[in-house]
């Protein structure tokens, strides 16, 4: 080999050593800065700071929170018009950078000092989208470089059409719009591959100032650059001069939309949703977003409810219905009043109104197990105990009357009668047990048999539902399960939530669904029966009918009614309204539902022990001694319904059913 040939090998192996060490090199630098960089793959579950959306039990959209985009463009779904505007308009030179366009920051650079003032940006929407996703919005050096970097990755990792899809999902467009979907249907209430030119020009023209340029907000300056985005697309080669001279005569011609999602289906719930996920999440999980909440509500069952309450409500009462699933404390339905956008009072979590006789429920358990027996005689007759004299309906008296009897006639004199036998601690603690009377205590006021302590419809359907599951009460909970932003578990109700307790006995309960059922079959609550399905339930009227109730239970579903006026005026109704109202609602859903019976009638080998005779200083539910406390008078203001309507009588008579 001669020795200008072994020369010039040694320069190629040089020349190729040198080019491996220095692609070695760049790999590694490009491999350590990438290790320092997000994942771009993270794009695909990129959800904005505070967003959450509530789904229905069978994934339905409720409601979506937060600056998230409502709808998004499936992949390869989007339309050419769109992009192509979007590309003139952001980036036109998008599919030959590979992430910066140094080109475009010379020709921003030199525009810009021409004209005197910030005319043209030189972002591409590769890093637009690595500044959404990864970046805060702060204009400094180093967010700049850390942009550039993320964007050339974002290049590695995507194709063109990936980034470009992402971007025109997540950009905000203005007016709440976060994605070309979301503003074609608020600007023009249209999906994207409706929009015309030039909606698609002026749409595509929003980016650099969404607030500024949002033709809602400013039509002239929107009508300006929807000009220049139609110029750029027409020098692009997107369109001809012709199309863009069209369209710039064309006029806005906006239809506005509410965003898709951006008010609730069911609005009391969510409502009430919102107010219980601080109780599960950190507000730092709040904070972050990205939330999916999958909730308890059946989305068909609540519409269902709402028009039940809005048909069947007597006069101009307003109405509240909730439905829980006794065996988990799911809350299926849960209708606050007629209308969310006239009142967003929330009358099934937030009033409080006189249970009527839908209270005797506990003075009855109280009653069964101290062991006294459905079948024992009671004497139903004019008594006063001091100076409380309570009255049945049209001051009518059976005299002697099996206790079933008398809980199926709704006997006010019974209900104040085993109070009285039992005694006021025994009846706080039954309701206690079935969570009535915790936060807001009882007193030991005979007026209490029959309703004089103010309940929330939520609070008492949780109680009826309890004895519904033979005894067990759990806690009432609008979740299933809560996912994080990249679907991880975050809460469960299955691991996390209330198993249940013990609130009596299940031969208690199963005693009382038996009575609750006869009052159904053949007493006063006769207008909720169902053919060929046991129904237990009980009805209630509050005195001057003030507050018509009904709460009834099939085994597998307990669902409350209520009617009334928020002044807490006489209605002119009855229990029966709100009975048949039960009725029409569980007609609409019972097929999703197997006939099941009730457990039978226990035997019950309890025998009745009367307590020991009561302190003239009654204590209160809290085991307070209560000072000059007068058991035969009404309990003081401040448990009644804030603010106060007017005074309760100690008759509480019932209103006949229809």
């Amino acid at each position: 080999m001669t020795r200008k040939r072994r020369h010039w090998i040694l320069i190629a192996g040089t020349a190729v050593a040198i080019g491996c060490i220095t692609a070695l090199a760049e790999r590694s630098l490009t491999q350590a800065l990438d290790s320092m960089l997000p994942d771009a793959r993270r794009i695909a579950n990129f959800n904005r700071p505070g967003t959450i959306t509530l789904l229905s039990t069978d994934g339905q959209v409720i409601q979506k929170l937060g600056p998230v985009t409502r709808e998004k463009i499936e992949q390869d779904k989007m339309p050419q018009l769109v992009e192509q505007a979007f590309v003139a308009a952001e980036d036109r030179r998008f599919y030959n950078h590979n992430g910066v366009d140094i080109w475009g920051i010379s020709r921003a650079l030199l525009t810009n000092l021409r004209q005197g003032a910030v005319r043209e940006g030189a972002s591409t929407i590769t890093q637009q989208l690595a500044r959404t996703v990864f970046l805060s919005q702060e204009r400094t050096l180093p967010r700049k470089l850390k942009e550039a970097a993320l964007a050339y990755k974002l290049e590695r990792q995507l194709s063109k059409q990936q980034i470009l899809e992402q971007y025109l999902n997540y950009v905000y467009l203005g007016s709440g719009a976060y994605g070309v979907a979301d503003a074609a249907w608020v600007y023009y209430s249209k999906s994207p591959d409706q929009l015309t030119l030039p909606e698609a020009a002026l749409i595509a023209g929003m980016p650099p100032a969404p607030s500024v340029y949002s033709p809602l907000v400013n039509p002239d300056l929107a009508l300006e650059r929807r000009s220049v985005v139609l110029e750029r697309m027409n020098q692009a080669g997107f369109i001809s001069a012709a199309e863009a001279k069209e369209a710039l005569d064309s006029p806005l011609n906006l239809k506005p939309a509410i965003p898709k999602y951006f008010n609730s289906t069911a609005p009391f719930f969510t409502s009430w949703v919102a107010q219980q996920l601080p109780n599960l999440l950190t507000p730092e999980q709040l904070e972050v977003g990205g939330l999916k909440i999958h909730t308890s509500l059946n989305l068909a069952w609540q519409t269902d409810a709402q028009q039940v309450v809005r048909k069947y409500a007597p006069g101009n009462t307003e109405g509240s219905m909730v439905s829980i699933e006794p065996s988990t404390g799911l809350v299926r339905v849960m209708v606050g009043g007629k209308n969310f956008n006239t009142s967003q009072f929330n009358r099934a979590t937030q009033a409080l109104r006189s249970p009527g006789s839908t209270f005797k429920l506990f003075p009855y358990a109280a009653a069964i197990n101290a062991g006294i027996k459905p079948e024992d005689k009671v004497v139903d007759a004019p008594r006063c105990w001091k100076s409380y004299c309570p009255k049945n309906f049209g001051n009518k008296y059976l005299g002697s009357v099996a206790l079933a009897d008398a809980l199926r006639h709704s006997l006010n004199t019974v209900a104040v009668q085993l109070l009285d036998k039992v005694g006021f601690d025994a009846v706080i603690k039954m309701a206690n047990n079935l969570g009535i009377g915790n936060t807001r205590p009882l007193g030991k006021f005979y007026p209490l048999a029959i309703g004089a302590y103010e309940q929330t419809v939520l609070d008492m359907t949780a109680a009826y539902a309890a004895v519904a599951n033979r005894g067990i009460y759990i806690k009432p909970t609008p979740f299933e399960e809560i996912k994080g932003p990249n679907g991880e578990m975050i809460w469960n109700r299955r691991i996390e939530g209330d198993k249940g307790r013990r609130a009596l006995d299940s031969d208690v309960a199963d005693t009382m669904n038996w009575m609750l059922q006869r009052v159904v079959s053949g007493g006063t609550g006769v207008a909720a029966s169902l053919k060929g399905r046991p129904v237990a339930g009980k009805t209630g009227t509050s005195e001057g009918a003030r507050d018509l109730w009904f709460i009834g239970s099939i085994p597998q579903l307990t669902t409350a009614v209520w009617f009334g006026y928020d002044n807490n005026q006489k209605t002119h109704g009855g229990s029966g309204d709100a009975a048949w109202a039960w009725k029409q609602f569980m007609t609409k859903i019972e097929d999703n539902f197997e006939v099941q019976p009730f457990p039978p009638k226990p035997v019950l080998t309890r025998k009745f022990k009367p307590p020991g005779k009561t302190n003239s200083r009654a204590k209160n539910s809290n085991g307070d001694a209560e000072n000059d406390q007068d058991p035969t008078q009404m309990p003081p203001s401040q448990y009644l319904d804030p603010p106060p309507g007017p005074p309760l009588n100690e008759n509480f008579e019932p209103i006949p059913v229809r």
